[in-house]
């Protein structure tokens, strides 16, 4: 199907628009990039928006649903998202949507939230929101966020589709199964196929040890880190981390 992606220049937070040129039927997959582009391309294409796709709760995922609901477009979030998201209506994982010739399964992702949710359309791709982009993954100290254990199980998930599956990241470019399976370092530490390192630090305050750090979306870094006073995982910005002098 085709696609087009607007991102917001401040959260580099990526905005879908999806759509069926023979039944006129489109959907956005998150709303917190500047919508203007895509709701052009409604008009130029003749389409009628019918579904925004929420992937999660944090406002650079649904920070256009207003505008989007203005225009009779419905709201389907993760049922445990759904209260925290104005205007969603929830619906159940693994659930199929159809609009027109656009089939939408929820596929549950948690980890970054608790209803962490990516959407698979047939014929487009995954789309991973913040579970998983390229070349990092998402973090899980954030609000509503379900943890460590929850996230790399949706590694694990995302990473058994066929290599070839296109994945469009809630931030970044896309990206492809095979491609982050190959060369994701830090997916590729937390689900075991590379080594780990072990350095002493402060994450957040903590004393913890810093297993594995690798590039972000944003240019910064994202680390994979266990806390010295619980043995609890997580991963955490690199800006939260502090090494020893």
């Amino acid at each position: 199907m085709p696609h087009l992606c607007s991102q917001d220049r401040q959260w580099l937070s990526n905005a879908w628009l999806v759509w069926d040129d023979e039944n006129g039927q489109a959907v956005l997959v998150d709303t917190g990039a500047p919508l203007a582009p895509l709701l052009a391309a409604l008009e130029t294409h003749g389409l009628r928006l019918a579904a925004v796709l929420t992937t999660h709760r944090h406002h650079d995922h649904v920070a256009g649903n207003d505008a989007a609901a203005r225009l009779g477009a419905g709201i389907l979030a993760h049922p445990i998202e759904a209260p925290h998201v104005l205007g969603a209506k929830a619906v159940e994982p693994e659930s199929v949507h159809t609009f027109g010739g656009l089939q939408a399964r929820l596929v549950p992702l948690p980890g970054h939230t608790a209803g962490h949710a990516g959407w698979w359309i047939e014929g487009t791709g995954l789309f991973t929101g913040d579970a998983l982009f390229r070349g990092s993954i998402g973090g899980t100290v954030g609000p509503g966020a379900s943890g460590f254990a929850d996230q790399r199980a949706s590694l694990e998930r995302i990473l058994a589709y066929p290599a070839g599956t296109v994945l469009l990241p809630g931030h970044g470019p896309e990206t492809t199964v095979g491609l982050e399976r190959d060369a994701n370092p830090l997916a590729r530490a937390v689900l075991g196929l590379e080594s780990t390192e072990s350095r002493a630090a402060r994450a957040l305050g903590r004393p913890a040890r810093v297993l594995r750090v690798a590039r972000d979306y944003d240019g910064g870094t994202k680390a994979w880190v266990r806390f010295e006073d619980d043995g609890t995982d997580a991963i955490v910005p690199g800006s939260r981390v502090e090494f020893p002098e």
